[in-house]
């Protein structure tokens, strides 16, 4: 990764505060659940990327996130990338590494969620490894951390957390990694996620209820609307 990116201000790189969470890790006793629902809850024009250091846009669709049957915190993905007119298909896993629950419930404004037989909330790590088809043109693999924020509601299931949503703070599913060339090896910054784009310098996205891409990137993908099912 570019060391120049790493020396600059990074904005949401932290979904929740560490102190807000037990430092417990609960995987074992989470082993049961399905989280795969999470990963594809948002609509796709709600999920903003970006690779390379000059941020250029990438778009993400998940067709299908399945749990192992052998390994009970492994997802099998697959799906669709795009920059600019490149599209590829890639397959590749989840592997959850780490649940931990969130000391104090959180129930929206006003408390909106108080009453809706909320057990538990929480944060949920992640690695990835998703591997695009070499035989397509500028394929390659993506490999990072991933961060999901999760309740588990009245009836034991686990649900995708949009509780607070409507805080400028809120994003989810942060995908934070790199892109590494099937033919070059070389490796740029790739990361997205639901409603922002996570850890990337503060002056890329400078808008406030939502996210504002700043003149400077705009050329990079970010002045044309996609279009509506590009993956088709």
């Amino acid at each position: 990764m570019s060391s120049g990116l790493w020396s600059q201000s990074l904005c949401r790189a932290q979904m929740l505060p560490k102190e807000d969470l037990f430092s417990k890790n609960e995987l074992s006793n989470y082993s049961r659940y399905d989280f795969s629902n999470l990963w594809n809850q948002t609509e796709n024009d709600l999920v903003f990327g970006i690779i390379g250091d000059n941020y250029e846009r990438i778009l993400i669709k998940f067709f299908s996130i399945k749990k192992s049957k052998e390994k009970s915190n492994e997802y099998l993905v697959s799906g669709k990338t795009k920059v600019k007119s490149n599209i590829c298909s890639f397959k590749g896993k989840i592997t959850i590494k780490r649940i931990n629950e969130l000391k104090q419930p959180k129930f929206g404004v006003d408390d909106e969620y108080k009453n809706a037989g909320i057990k538990k909330q929480g944060l949920l790590t992640a690695v990835y490894e998703f591997v695009e088809d070499e035989k397509q043109n500028g394929s390659g693999k993506f490999s990072g951390k991933l961060e999901s924020i999760w309740y588990l509601d009245k009836n034991d299931l686990i649900q995708y957390n949009n509780i607070e949503i409507d805080s400028d703070k809120y994003f989810n599913n942060a995908f934070v990694g790199i892109w590494k060339s099937n033919t070059t090896g070389r490796e740029k910054i790739c990361n997205w996620g639901d409603y922002r784009v996570p850890n990337v310098n503060c002056y890329f996205d400078i808008g406030a209820a939502e996210i504002s891409v700043s003149e400077k990137y705009q050329k990079n993908g970010w002045l044309i609307k996609p279009k509506t099912k590009w993956w088709l």
